[in-house]
């Protein structure tokens, strides 16, 4: 996540810098131009409507759904049919012909078996998906609010932008009038054309941002968060079970089933197919004769599914093991969560409640002892950069505070 903040250091600035400003001005002003031509405001919800809709990932898990339902109809699998044809002497010193035909059938359970296994597999895709679509809720309300923390930063710039173009009006009056040198003067100017700069930064850093959340959303369009978002998060408030802790429950609990059902199909391989026949022949080259048949093929040696199917037990229990294990993680990790939030929340409160205040009032007490004359320069810009640093210390909570409500909000699993 990428932190803004401004230098409050008053700096001159050389040619090379003022090259520098009108180039960044002049692609910024490019860039700002295309995005704002076609830009559509959505609201969150609508933004993470339309990234479930053409979220690539989720259509391929639509289409692992659809491969699983199709494979059901393997459910029934028969044998090759075998066809065989003989020819010679094996009747008489004629030349005969035999036509044989035969089929082998799959017996007992071994289909049903095979249709559960195919049934709980489509679930399971079902859940998978589930789970991605949660991944994606997640990261396009991340990338949401990383705009919106984009644009109170641009609206603070646009505020320090303001004061100092005052100061640097009241710095200019007092040097025509010798109540002070032009040092004033020189500072204030460095410091407007710093905040000028750090615009035309700003500018691409949302540029960014609104690339993220147009990747998240996989769109061709220039959206954006609504501009009546409020710039905090409202956490949603869920009553027992968060819904990551029904999900993976709902995933490890469709996988045990699927193992299950392996192991049931590979019990059932053990038993014999019926095989049915036919067969045509001469016997002297002059007659036909005809028949049927009937046989069993016997797995005599069944080891091997049944070592498949004790393997499937084996993955039964790893199943088990790893939601057991995620669900410790998981609680564990809601509250570090709980506590980081609660944690953002009391330095958003003092922000809100007394931080921003005694940031106005340091600022306009400190403009009018200035514009009187009642107080010096260096004793202005101290104040004047209190001031500032507690307004970035409140856009810096803010973005904590949604930071942290959403990680809440959308607890993940850690693969390590």
């Amino acid at each position: 996540m990428k932190n803004i903040l401004y230098n409050t250091n008053t700096t001159p600035f050389a040619n090379s810098a003022k090259k520098l400003l009108r180039a960044l001005r002049l692609s910024t002003f490019l860039l700002a131009s295309t995005l704002t031509s076609a830009q559509a405001q959505i609201s969150l919800e609508k933004a993470i409507e339309l990234a479930k809709s053409n979220n690539i990932d989720l259509k391929i898990a639509d289409k692992e759904i659809e491969k699983q339902t199709v494979l059901k109809k393997t459910a029934f699998q028969p044998e090759p049919l075998e066809v065989q044809y003989q020819g010679g002497q094996f009747n008489s010193a004629d030349y005969d012909h035999n036509v044989s035909i035969q089929q082998f059938f799959p017996i007992g359970n071994i289909t049903k078996a095979n249709r559960q296994l195919q049934e709980e597999l489509v679930k399971l895709a079902e859940k998978q998906k589930a789970l991605s679509s949660y991944e994606i809720e997640k990261a396009v309300t991340l990338a949401y609010y990383q705009y919106l923390y984009g644009v109170s930063i641009q609206k603070l710039n646009a505020e320090l932008n303001e004061i100092y173009t005052k100061f640097l009006k009241n710095a200019e009056l007092r040097f025509q009038t010798g109540e002070s040198g032009n040092i004033e003067v020189i500072s204030a100017k460095a410091k407007v054309k710093e905040i000028e700069t750090q615009k035309a930064q700003l500018e691409f850093d949302l540029a960014i941002y609104q690339k993220q959340l147009q990747f998240f959303i996989q769109t061709d369009e220039n959206i954006v968060p609504d501009d009546k978002t409020s710039l905090q998060y409202s956490i949603v408030k869920e009553g027992g079970n968060s819904k990551i802790e029904g999900l993976m429950t709902d995933y490890y609990q469709q996988q045990i089933s699927v193992y299950q059902k392996e192991a049931s199909t590979h019990k059932a391989m053990r038993t014999p197919k019926l095989g049915l026949g036919y067969f045509a022949q001469t016997i002297d080259t002059k007659s036909l004769y005809q028949g049927f048949t009937a046989g069993l093929q016997i797995p005599l040696f069944g080891g091997v599914n049944t070592a498949k199917a004790q393997a499937s037990a084996i993955s039964i229990s790893q199943s088990q093991l790893a939601l057991d294990k995620n669900k410790l993680k998981l609680n564990l990790q809601k509250q570090e969560l709980q506590n980081n939030f609660k944690k953002q929340q009391k330095s958003l409160d003092y922000y809100q409640t007394e931080g921003l205040q005694y940031a106005s009032q340091i600022i306009n007490t400190a403009q009018k002892s200035y514009a009187n004359g009642d107080m010096s320069y260096w004793s202005y810009i101290s104040f004047l950069n209190q001031a500032i640093d507690i307004k970035k210390q409140y856009a810096e909570a803010t973005h904590n505070y949604n930071q942290s409500a959403i990680e809440l909000q959308f607890p993940t699993i850690k693969n390590n």
